[in-house]
């Protein structure tokens, strides 16, 4: 008896000695592209394509480049182009709070670019995220809504890798 009770209490201190604090990464996937840190989050909302048929989510990047600027960007994934050919205007909602921003249209119109730590330290305290835009004249407009828990630990796994503070 004496044993199961030794073996016992080692089965439960087991555990507990080799505990370590993991990060929260919530939905975010760090990882690399293109010679930049990434950490990557799917919108909770789906956008309709191919006559209704299909959807999908668009994806939020935070990028950091560990040589060379800028330092710190950000885009949106889409899978339909939009159809201006280098900006577009973006309704960024922040917490209920709404600004427009001026954002550069990336190859084949399917990536939205913006360069500089300035937009992503506007997301460090925030909880949720919803970015707007218009596909095109006639086109209707699309919205990304993101759930940005575990965004801290991203942007520090992201700052790490590349040798700097986090925005």
């Amino acid at each position: 008896m004496r044993d199961v009770v030794i073996a016992a209490a080692l089965l439960l201190a087991a555990p507990a000695g080799v505990a370590r604090a993991e990060p929260n990464l919530g939905n975010w996937s760090v990882g690399s592209n293109d010679g930049q840190i990434t950490a990557s989050l799917h919108a909770s909302n789906k956008l309709i394509t191919g006559g209704g048929a299909l959807g999908y989510s668009p994806v939020l990047t935070l990028a950091c480049r560990p040589d060379g600027e800028p330092r710190w960007s950000e885009w949106l994934q889409l899978n339909d182009a939009v159809s201006a050919s280098r900006k577009i205007t973006i309704s960024v909602i922040v917490d209920g709070g709404k600004t427009d921003e001026s954002w550069s249209v990336g190859p084949r119109g399917r990536t939205l670019v913006r360069d500089g730590d300035d937009g992503i330290k506007r997301l460090v305290s925030a909880s949720r995220l919803t970015l707007s835009w218009r596909f095109g004249l006639l086109s209707g407009r699309g919205e990304a809504d993101f759930e940005l828990a575990g965004l801290s630990d991203a942007l520090g796994q992201l700052a790490a890798s590349c040798n700097t503070d986090p925005p």
